[in-house]
């Protein structure tokens, strides 16, 4: 039948008049023979500052790749350390309106990592890292155990102390004691007579295994028994472990959680400064379990951080040390050959910090991930790329820029697990308090000490900027709020999801494979300009609702 309109063979229009058509079914040999020049840029040139200048996330995008595979199959292992290695790439920030034991633990849950602050007291924050490692466990090697004489009060002071309610009870109340009992919440919940001793209220009906028995056997054991917890005792019927029935749920509910592969703790990290004190602090750190330790400073590349780095590396070698911040080659060179096992990369692009601004020092975050990672990777020291992560593209554009990491402060801080107390906007929005460290309000915070007059001078604020002497402080950050993005068992979930479709489009399997083709230049960029931008964004709509995720 006739096509009688829009007949080609009729109206005779043609896309290259004058020109015979190529044969379409070898469309992929005439790509590759005659079409030498690819499209985008490798990565080299479009991070060339002398030619772009600097760039940020937002000047560049990632050109597609081809799809072979479903999202759900790409791979998000990354290095966070030399040693340590996590299951994703995301980590929270170390600051006092993001990162407490709370956010902690459902960031090591989620597969990554959080980075409990410093704008508190040494013995508050060691108590947050033994909170974090207590909370998942695959054997319980150091347990909360109650002697015979401890009262039912007293247990229930530990059940609020510690979030848990299940002890075992010894002869002496030491651990490799000989084992008599368990208390459990049900125990001692509606128990009438606090003073009575918890021998009097305790199981003795137990469920134990022996010393020597395998974590996995161990579960199986526990599986089976309708207890809450699985004493490990040794012949003499000595107590010499613990296993939860609480850990063993959280671990089919949260298969990728950050775990220390031989005692199966969540993996945990906090941040230091670099002063005399701060040795102090980190002994309590490491005491408590402490895992990872940042040094916190907007300017890494000092002396006083380099003699830190070098005190752990000597003091603390079980430790893994992450420096920063930095942003050019020459900053990396000095942390690295003082040892870091990793390097955070950024300063001034976060979204409460305005230290490009005030002290006309830093660098585009693109520019710096890109430079330093570039270098770091060379000596197997892998990078954070800390600040200016607004959404899902940044990350993606962080990671392929050799980050192995992405670090997240505003982007969390509006979560349910972020320390601090919702309020509604002017506008009638529910929101919560954001503050960058280098702000006024952060720098005279009197958490930091045991008393206003010593908290003042040992503030995390004021040690991160350098700014402990001065009679007058510079803000180098401020004060703001974000709006709720509910918990981050659903917003982080999220942004992974994305991640993966991300790297879906560019036809990448994994990070590794990412960066590997990134740096020889198989993945390709193309720069953006202002209109480029609007383009890539809502445009062209009267209203719209822009719902995330559901």
């Amino acid at each position: 039948m006739p096509l009688t309109n829009g007949d080609v063979a009729t109206a005779n229009p043609q896309l290259a008049p004058g020109k015979n058509l190529l044969d379409y079914a070898n469309a992929l040999e005439y790509l590759q023979g005659e079409y030498k020049q690819q499209d985008g840029l490798d990565v080299e040139t479009l991070l060339d500052s002398r030619s772009h200048g600097g760039l940020t996330y937002n000047d560049f995008l990632v050109l597609p790749g081809y799809i072979g595979f479903p999202a759900s199959d790409v791979a998000l292992d990354t290095p966070v350390t030399k040693r340590i290695s996590l299951k994703t790439p995301l980590l929270s920030s170390p600051m006092d309106t993001v990162t407490e034991h709370s956010m902690a633990i459902h960031m090591a849950l989620l597969g990554g990592l959080g980075v409990i602050h410093h704008n508190c007291s040494a013995e508050d924050q060691a108590e947050m890292v033994r909170k974090v490692k207590r909370f998942e466990n695959g054997f319980i090697l150091d347990p909360v155990v109650l002697s015979p004489t401890t009262t039912v009060k007293e247990a229930k002071q530990l059940r609020e102390q510690w979030g848990f309610g299940g002890f075992p009870v010894t002869e002496n109340g030491t651990l490799h004691s000989k084992l008599i009992g368990m208390i459990t919440t049900r125990d001692i919940q509606f128990h009438p007579s606090p003073e009575d001793p918890v021998t009097s209220v305790m199981s003795t009906d137990l469920v134990t295994a022996p010393s020597g028995t395998t974590l996995v056997e161990a579960n199986a054991v526990l599986s089976k028994s309708k207890k809450g917890k699985l004493p490990i005792v040794d012949a003499q019927h000595n107590l010499v472990s613990l296993l939860s029935r609480s850990d063993l749920m959280k671990n089919l509910h949260y298969p990728l959680a950050s775990k220390l592969p031989h005692s199966k703790q969540l993996i945990c990290a906090a941040a230091i400064g670099t002063r005399p004190e701060d040795k102090d602090r980190l002994q309590k750190l490491a005491d408590a379990g402490l895992d990872i330790v940042i040094l916190d400073s907007s300017q890494g590349n000092s002396i006083f951080q380099i003699d830190m780095i070098k005190y752990i590396k000597q003091n603390h070698p079980g430790l893994d040390v992450i420096g920063g911040n930095v942003v050019t080659v020459a900053q990396a060179a000095n942390l690295i050959a003082a040892g870091v096992d990793g390097l955070r990369i950024g300063m001034g692009s976060g979204s409460a910090c305005i230290t490009q601004e005030v002290m006309a020092v830093g660098r585009p975050q693109a520019a710096s991930v890109y430079s330093v990672s570039s270098f770091a990777a060379r000596f197997g020291v892998p990078c954070i790329a800390d600040g200016g992560i607004q959404n899902v593209g940044h990350i993606v554009k962080g990671l392929a820029l050799g980050a192995s990491t992405v670090m997240m402060g505003g982007l969390l801080a509006g979560t349910t697990e972020s320390p601090g107390n919702y309020f509604v906007s002017r506008e009638g929005q529910l929101v919560k308090a954001y503050r960058g460290m280098g702000s006024i309000d952060a720098m005279e915070d009197k958490k930091a000490g045991s008393s206003a007059k010593t908290a003042i001078k040992s503030d995390a604020g004021k040690a991160r900027y350098f700014s402990e002497g001065d009679r007058l402080l510079v803000a180098q950050g401020v004060s703001g709020s974000v709006l709720d993005r509910g918990s981050v068992t659903k917003f982080v979930p999220y942004l992974l999801a994305g991640l993966q479709h991300s790297l879906q489009d560019i036809g990448m399997k994994s990070l590794t494979t990412l960066r590997e083709n990134v740096r020889e230049g198989k993945v390709r960029f193309e720069l953006r300009t202002v209109s480029a931008q609007a383009e890539g964004n809502v445009h062209g709509l009267h209203s719209f609702d822009k719902k995330l995720y559901s």
